[in-house]
């Protein structure tokens, strides 16, 4: 009976991965009807000849494009660098351009109906919520507290350990992602994880995370979602990592949210406590509670890693932020800043920008259309199809930023002595419209205060900083390899 059930599975499994790539085959086929440059490099991969990241390639095609927009025929994706567009699309014509059940099909198995996830009723209702929450004084203030409290009793021992054992060099970017872990689980759970201790233990719920994150992102760069759907019905494949991996997520979510409740919520100010006040559904909440973990960590570790490449790149710029803070805050390296300083910090402010212009978080946002239309520099988008705007690209376009846009220039952001915020739809780092961020000012907040306190406390060198970067795949920019560094104190006689 044992060798009987093992030529039927060996027979099973065969069967399935052959009928898997013939379909594959087909739909390749199938797609590729235009025959077009832009599908045949995609399709060969012949881009990676010239370039090391796919949205490089993307950026390139969109420069050489009268209108800065592009179509990926075997994406059905229309891929866009216009200002005019992406404001079209998320402000003016904004019904006409959810999220869609196609993009929430790729992301549904991890965000289920989360608010990054969703459009209509539920996505308002979350909206209004966290609105209510995150604009309160009372939740900034923790907010900031939480920043605070990571940065004196973990990141600050951390570093100076490092240095005072000689350690030659450490992953900024792990770094980074274990801080941002350990502030977002405090001030959206009331949980300390205690990822960055000294003893950099490995989490859980952080690795299957960052695997579900990956595996998510290769689903929307497949041909057809007919391949990943038939390996996820049959749990083959990258899909039965990816189940596995969700699992653990939502255990350990769930887990965290029976906690809360067996403690209460009338005395704690994490996020998940003020939710719970309103919603009963545990399964509504934790799909809530993962979504705030994908923002509030991978958003905030990425930009200070690029942050803190271009400052190795830059020295000057590294001493005109160390300027502004002693005129700002004072000599003294140890005060860390309140939000008064904060508020003063605009060459800070405006280096963080510019970082982000050339390295955003997120690279790209997508969006489904529900009717045919036709955008801003008279493209045609079929009802149905995918219109993606490239946050990445449109930071790097010499029409939009002028012939010095591949260039780490903070000034471009500073009008009088003081920042200026260019339109959302030039910079759509943070979204715009009505789907504009909610949590904006705090992850600035939260980039100011781990920035300050390493710039004027220690001298951070990032090994190789001219490297080309190559991205790993995932939903928010992550370095492939991570970012090596040397870091020393400061010399006291500067």
């Amino acid at each position: 009976m044992e060798l009987q059930a093992s030529i039927s599975f060996i027979y099973f499994t065969f069967t399935a991965v052959f009928f898997l790539f013939s379909l594959s085959i087909y739909i390749l086929r199938l797609n590729r009807v235009c025959d077009c440059d832009v599908c045949t490099a995609f399709l060969t991969r012949s881009w990676t000849s010239q370039f090391v990241n796919l949205s490089d390639w993307f950026t390139h095609l969109l420069s050489k494009s009268p209108t800065g927009t592009i179509h990926v025929h075997v994406l059905n994706n229309v891929i866009t660098a216009n200002p005019d567009n992406v404001e079209y699309m998320i402000k003016t014509n904004f019904e006409n351009y959810p999220k869609g059940k196609a993009f929430s099909a790729i992301l549904g198995d991890l965000l289920g109906r989360g608010i990054f996830n969703v459009d209509g009723k539920c996505w308002r209702f979350q909206r209004k919520m966290a609105s209510l929450e995150l604009g309160s004084l009372s939740i900034r203030s923790h907010a900031l507290n939480v920043v605070v409290e990571e940065i004196e009793n973990r990141l600050i021992p951390f570093f100076t350990n490092v240095i005072d054992k000689k350690e030659p060099v450490l992953d900024l970017q792990d770094v980074f992602r274990r801080f941002s872990f350990d502030t977002i689980c405090k001030f959206s759970f009331g949980l300390d994880p205690g990822s960055l201790k000294p003893t950099l233990p490995v989490s859980e719920l952080e690795s299957a995370f960052d695997l579900s994150s990956k595996l998510l992102a290769e689903r929307g760069v497949t041909p057809s979602p007919l391949i990943w759907k038939f390996k996820r019905l049959f749990t083959i494949g990258s899909e039965k990592k990816l189940k596995s991996s969700i699992r653990v997520v939502k255990k350990l979510a769930d887990q965290v949210i029976k906690k809360r409740r067996e403690l209460g919520t009338s005395s704690n100010n994490d996020l998940l406590s003020r939710f719970m006040g309103s919603i009963s559904d545990d399964d509504y909440l934790r799909d809530i509670v993962i979504s705030f973990l994908l923002a509030g960590r991978d958003t905030v570790a990425s930009a200070l890693t690029s942050f803190f490449l271009l400052l190795s790149q830059n020295p000057k710029v590294i001493e005109k932020i160390r300027e502004e803070s002693d005129r700002v805050m004072g000599p003294n390296r140890e005060t860390l800043p309140g939000f008064g300083d904060l508020q003063q910090l605009h060459y800070l402010q405006a280096a963080l920008h510019e970082s982000m212009r050339l390295y955003p978080p997120v690279q790209f946002d997508s969006k489904f259309t529900k009717q045919d239309d036709v955008l801003p520099d008279g493209t045609f988008v079929r009802r149905g199809s995918r219109v993606t705007y490239h946050a990445y690209a449109m930071g790097r376009m010499e029409r939009i930023w002028g012939p010095d846009s591949l260039k780490f220039k903070p000034e471009r952001w500073m009008q009088n002595g003081e920042f200026k915020q260019e339109s959302a739809y030039k910079y759509p780092v943070y979204q715009g419209g009505v789907r504009v961020c909610l949590g904006k000012e705090m992850s600035l907040v939260e980039m100011k205060s781990v920035a300050l306190c390493l710039i004027r406390r220690f001298d951070v060198h990032v090994v190789n900083p001219t490297r080309a970067l190559r991205f790993a795949p995932g939903l928010t920019a992550t370095v492939s390899g991570g970012l090596p560094t040397v870091v020393r104190r400061r010399d006291l006689q500067e």
